[in-house]
């Protein structure tokens, strides 16, 4: 009977621009980092190497757009450990390390981020990272040590490839998540700044990617 029944209309697909950096992130602009350390302990061990990749989004889809890498001179009231250097094969007395000052490093590093910021007008960085509490904190006590102001990233808040990779692969360890997401991994190369941020960069860009639709759908109603 009319009247009775309301009509349904079948969604009409629309053309939808590509979503940009700054709405698929609410405003954080995501920044890839990690920091090879001497212990870890923020309070006591030095930042020895930072590396930082930063991010574009092309046609709605997250990859690498810069990398930048800065070997550090431990600061001289911060310890270094043995083990530590074991770990990550860094040589302190290499002459071709070119060591900055961990001030420099850290400033440059914000000089960066900023610019990145202003150019995908967004309104904070967000410290992106496997285990991304520990890179954020040494870079908070690293800023803070060296009377560094605006700091360009989000005082607590990261984001974690490591709980990324456990929903989206079942594993938490970088290696082993890299390799069920299809991603190389070197386990010789492990441990270096450069490296780690390079698999993890590519980690967070595939899960980001896999998950676009919940972000925004195509506009079709799909």
């Amino acid at each position: 009977m009319k009247g009775r029944y309301p009509i349904v209309l079948a969604p009409a697909c629309y053309a939808v621009a590509p979503m940009q950096m700054n709405a698929r992130f609410r405003g954080y602009l995501p920044v890839v980092l990690d920091l090879e350390t001497g212990g870890f302990d923020r309070r006591v061990h030095a930042v020895l190497e930072v590396a930082a990749l930063t991010l574009d989004m092309v046609d709605g889809r997250l990859s690498v757009a810069g990398r930048h890498h800065w070997a550090v001179t431990p600061h001289p009231d911060m310890a270094v450990e043995e083990a530590s250097l074991r770990v990550t094969g860094i040589d302190l007395a290499d002459p071709d390390r070119t060591a900055v000052a961990e001030a420099l490093a850290v400033r440059e590093l914000f000089q960066v981020v900023r610019a990145e910021l202003k150019r995908h007008r967004c309104q904070r960085a967000i410290v992106t990272a496997h285990n991304a509490h520990f890179d954020h904190g040494f870079l908070l006590a690293a800023a803070e040590r060296n009377g560094i102001k605006r700091n360009p990233f989000h005082p607590f808040s990261v984001m974690d490839t490591v709980g990324l990779a456990g929903v989206a692969y079942g594993h938490t360890v970088l290696g082993e998540a890299c390799r069920r997401a299809g991603i190389a991994y070197n386990a010789d190369r492990a441990h270096s700044a450069v490296y780690d941020a390079e698999v993890t960069a590519r980690l967070f860009c595939q899960v980001v990617n896999a998950n676009a639709r919940l972000a925004g759908d195509s506009g079709c109603g799909q």
